[in-house]
């Protein structure tokens, strides 16, 4: 038995109760939990902006350590330290044989016959993500962990899983900001900060955060940005204009999934920029932009996870941690618990945190 966080229903707090986990099988790893972020992206879930099952278990960034492999499992033994990453892939379609692993949509999964990963009282839970991280123990696949050094931190290798891959691969890799550009983020959490930080890794000379929480903007300037925009002091793409002499960003990015965000991204953009919606927009809402500024060779596009190679990414994110060019210390603003997640949720709300991590012991 393992102790879970379970999502029951829509708008109703996650409670803490005893589940079962599978053995691993073919290429799984059961892997023991030791630290799992608080990432936006299970809020919409709780809220009921995208559709969950019920019954659940979420939580998706994420590091630990091997218990035990499945028999054909040739990269992880147990005793190993790896980050799970919902980027998981099959190795064997279209996406991935073209290295675009990242979009992979035949994520390996147990046969309706099997005995389910995750279950209770004999019926089956959905385990979020293929990962499932607010449980003691994560049963996973081979294709969804990297393996790291035993003496990086947990709570900081778990914020690597999902919030920085995804913000600084935004910027390096989708948008591939470019030495000298301006950039502009909007929002200042987890994943926003990840892009500041993507940003002036690629050496943009002016990175702009906006947030609409004054200490975030300044958590923001401490990781790199230049100067900061409070929108709900006036709008936000007027501000951005008069620290670019009207012209607007070469780059933005939407890191919050609001589709007011989106717009204003796309509005701050110079002739030839280029905005990139990273957030989780609510499905069912449309993102919508003047059709004649395409004359401009202005560009929008969309972010999976960073564009990751995660078992090349992740080593190589870990690495400018080591060489102080990518800041996570400063971004784990307080951990609690497991029997704590809904408070972690409540901070998130309010503002009051970059980033929550859950410890495990």
């Amino acid at each position: 038995m393992t102790q879970a966080a379970v999502f029951n229903a829509v708008q109703e707090p996650l409670t803490i109760e005893e589940i079962d986990v599978a053995q691993p099988v073919d290429r799984e790893v059961l892997v023991r939990t030791a630290a799992s972020g608080v990432c936006h992206s299970d809020l919409h879930f709780i809220e009921g902006l995208y559709p969950m099952p019920n019954r659940a278990i979420l939580g998706h960034e994420a590091a630990g350590v091997v218990e035990a492999v499945g028999p054909n499992v040739t990269e992880v033994e147990p005793g190993d330290h790896v980050i799970a990453c919902l980027s998981v892939f099959c190795g064997q379609c279209d996406y991935c044989y073209t290295g675009r692993t990242h979009l992979c949509g035949n994520r390996p999964a147990r046969a309706a016959d099997q005995e389910p990963r995750l279950s209770q009282d004999g019926k089956m839970l959905t385990q979020f993500a293929s990962i499932g991280s607010y449980a003691e123990q994560m049963l996973l696949h081979e294709n969804g962990v990297v393996k790291i050094d035993k003496d990086f931190p947990f709570a900081q290798a778990a914020l690597i899983g999902c919030g920085v891959t995804t913000g600084v691969g935004a910027a390096l890799k989708t948008a591939k900001v470019t030495p000298g550009s301006t950039v502009a983020v909007f929002g200042a959490g987890g994943v926003g900060l990840s892009a500041i930080q993507g940003a002036r890794i690629a050496g943009a000379r002016k990175i702009i955060a906006v947030d609409m929480v004054e200490h975030k903007l300044q958590t923001a300037r401490d990781l790199g940005a230049t100067d900061g925009v409070d929108a709900s002091l006036g709008d936000p793409v007027e501000q951005i204009r008069e620290l670019t002499d009207g012209q607007g960003v070469d780059f933005a990015f939407e890191a919050i999934g609001l589709k007011v965000a989106a717009e204003q991204a796309w509005q701050s953009i110079r002739a030839g920029g280029v905005a990139t919606v990273i957030g989780m927009i609510p499905i069912g809402q449309n993102v919508e932009i003047p059709g004649n500024e395409f004359l401009r060779e202005k560009k929008i596009q969309g972010s999976s996870m960073g564009s990751n190679s995660f078992k090349v990414d992740m080593p190589q994110y870990i690495e400018f941690y080591r060489q102080g060019r990518l800041k996570l210390d400063e971004m784990v603003t307080k951990t609690r618990p497991l029997s704590e997640i809904n408070e972690a949720f409540a901070d998130m709300k309010s503002g009051s945190v970059a980033r929550s991590v859950i410890m495990f012991d």
